[in-house]
């Protein structure tokens, strides 16, 4: 039997060596989404024969300068960093991107942030089917099953949402927030 030695990040589970060449070949400028345990990140880049050169980079701490309350990994915070990612990219002068997922796949949150970066103005080939409704954007969802579980069981709404009701928002109010955090960023982001 023969050995077979792979490449580390291969390995790793961290490049997608085709995907990649195909970005590297076709010149795109090309955006990266990491959704981690607590925080987004988004970097649009274009890909050099020195490295990747990075264009415009958000990270959802940023939303805390336009007065976000909500958690920091949810859609509708996905959503809004991609919007101030977007705003960056065009004031960068950049027209469009691909999105680049590497061997992640492609998410509902990824596809929020992916939206957010399509309605900051950027062109970005995604079918519509692909991205989240917009009651999922907004946190819809998130308003409605806290109404729920407030009438039905007091103590776990508020062990649930503790962080949020820490910062001042009520999960109730998470539609009203979201709206006026994105007029916020579409106001002054991206400077």
């Amino acid at each position: 039997m023969n050995y077979i030695q792979t490449l580390k990040r291969i390995r790793e589970g961290r490049t997608d060596y085709r995907k990649r060449k195909a970005i590297l070949l076709g010149k795109h400028v090309f955006a990266t989404i990491r959704i981690s345990n607590e925080n987004i990140m988004v970097q649009i880049s274009r890909a050099s024969i020195n490295g990747d050169v990075v264009l415009a980079s958000t990270h959802s701490r940023e939303l805390l300068k336009y007065g976000w309350k909500g958690s920091s990994k949810c859609t509708p915070a996905c959503y809004l960093t991609g919007l101030l990612a977007g705003k960056k990219a065009k004031a960068a002068g950049i027209d469009g991107c691909i999105i680049y997922t590497g061997l992640r796949g492609f998410s509902s949150r990824i596809g929020a942030c992916t939206k957010g970066i399509i309605d900051a103005g950027l062109d970005v080939p995604v079918g519509e089917d692909a991205l989240p409704d917009e009651d999922r954007i907004t946190g819809k969802h998130i308003a409605d099953y806290a109404e729920m579980l407030k009438k039905e069981d007091e103590e776990l709404y508020s062990r649930i949402f503790s962080r949020i009701l820490a910062r001042g928002l009520r999960p109730e109010d998470y539609v009203k927030h979201f709206n006026e955090v994105k007029d916020n960023i579409m106001r002054e982001g991206g400077d």
